[in-house]
């Protein structure tokens, strides 16, 4: 066997190749794309005859070069830069770095501590497929969020009024009246029915008279006033934002299509929904994020712990304290968070065993972290069986759902 380390960077690759014994065979930067694999192959191809006896770690499990490795058949490992870190503080003092020396690093890792390191998985075209959709979807969901921030901090310096008149700036009814009336002074002589035109066009079916009243009342409303200039530069970055947002939302709504159907046609899908809490979007979210590839977690406390819910313990002689994972992948944590509150609600187990340790005095967050992390061990089991979810298999061994029962 090989070890090879790869340095990886966005224009070339820096390559080390040792033996098993650490002594050096080759190195080399190659550049990206086509002509970096070739010569890659070549490099390694002089000393081993079959693929799997190239052992390689880089810092990424993501990217055309990486996939083509996996497709190669070679043995990759995907190691964390903070474990490269650490692992070259180990050998040196000096605090010298280099590419090249960071793959020979990455080299000797994966000849005498691969087996603390996750070996990068084959997941189907499927789910990379779903992942990087909801991954699209999720980051248009939080752009629209900052630029949501950014126009309510606009209009709290010259139009209050409209924060008064609209709860939910992103929603259709505030984006359409703001588009007609981006300043104090136009909001503030909008009739009845340019408001209730306005409201038809962002899609609002129902109270319509009644919420163009309270829309008018709230424009007219009496406010401090900004001078004419200030109002009519603010007023332009106004339509900027709300031009942005509507873009946003309509490509939000096109982008939860696309990840819809990738997601009904997956085979684990109906396994996933079958969940409480998780529908379309946050069951494609966490299958995405996961992968099905089915032997890449061999236990419920492997996936909990790549998920971030599982606690960490920190003991030191007569000290022990158990704290939460902050180091973990945010996007599986920020979808697992809201499976857990969307569960409270779909679940009597679920929201019994939050109540438990709410009573046991754990706060909000720290209860759905808890919920969290027991509703990924349920997920293992139910993808491993490919059996969907039952209510009574998962939560009725738990004490306090049978003092519920009894009571």
């Amino acid at each position: 066997m090989i070890f090879v380390g790869v340095d990886w960077a966005e224009a070339h690759h820096d390559v080390h190749v040792a033996d098993e014994d650490g002594r050096r065979l080759a190195k080399a930067r190659l550049p990206e794309g086509v002509d970096g694999i070739a010569r890659f192959h070549e490099l390694v191809g002089g000393h081993v005859d079959d693929p799997a006896g190239v052992v390689i770690g880089i810092e990424t499990d993501r990217g055309l070069f990486v996939t083509a490795l996996v497709a190669a058949g070679y043995q990759v490992y995907a190691v964390n830069p903070m474990s490269t870190s650490r692992y070259r503080d180990r050998h040196s003092t000096s605090g010298a770095k280099s590419d090249a020396g960071d793959a020979q690093v990455l080299s000797d890792m994966v000849r005498t501590d691969r087996h603390n390191h996750r070996l990068v998985a084959g997941d189907s075209q499927g789910v990379e497929a779903i992942k990087i959709l909801a991954r699209a979807h999720q980051s248009m969901v939080w752009s629209r969020g900052r630029q949501t921030n950014l126009l309510r901090s606009t209009l709290r310096e010259f139009y209050p009024a409209a924060l008064v008149a609209f709860e939910d700036l992103a929603s259709p009814d505030a984006l359409e009246v703001l588009r007609i009336a981006p300043t104090p002074t136009l909001g503030a002589v909008l009739s009845r029915s340019k408001i209730a035109a306005a409201l038809r066009r962002g899609g609002r079916q129902r109270r319509m008279d009644e919420r163009s009243a309270e829309i008018q009342a709230a424009l007219r409303s009496p406010q401090l006033q900004a001078p004419a200039a200030v109002a009519t530069a603010m007023g332009a970055s106004v339509s900027a934002s709300v031009a942005v947002i509507a873009e946003m939302a309509a490509q939000t709504a096109h982008l939860a299509e696309e990840l819809t159907s990738g997601f009904e046609q997956h085979p684990d899908a109906e396994v996933v929904r079958s969940l409480p809490g998780l529908g379309t979007i946050l069951g494609a979210r966490v299958l995405g994020e996961f992968g099905d590839e089915p032997n890449r977690y061999a236990t419920p406390k492997c996936r909990k712990n790549y998920a971030g819910t599982s606690p960490i313990t920190r003991a030191s002689g007569t000290k022990r304290a158990v704290l939460a994972r902050h180091v973990r992948n945010k996007r599986l944590a920020d979808a697992i968070h809201l499976w857990a509150f969307a569960s409270l609600s779909a679940s009597p187990g679920a929201r019994a065993y939050y109540d438990a340790r709410r009573a046991a005095g754990d706060g909000h967050h720290q209860a759905l972290r808890t919920l969290g992390n027991r509703l990924v061990g349920i997920l293992h089991g139910c993808l491993a069986s490919h059996a969907a979810y039952d209510e009574n298999i998962a939560w009725a061994h738990r004490p306090e759902n049978n003092l519920a029962s009894a009571a």
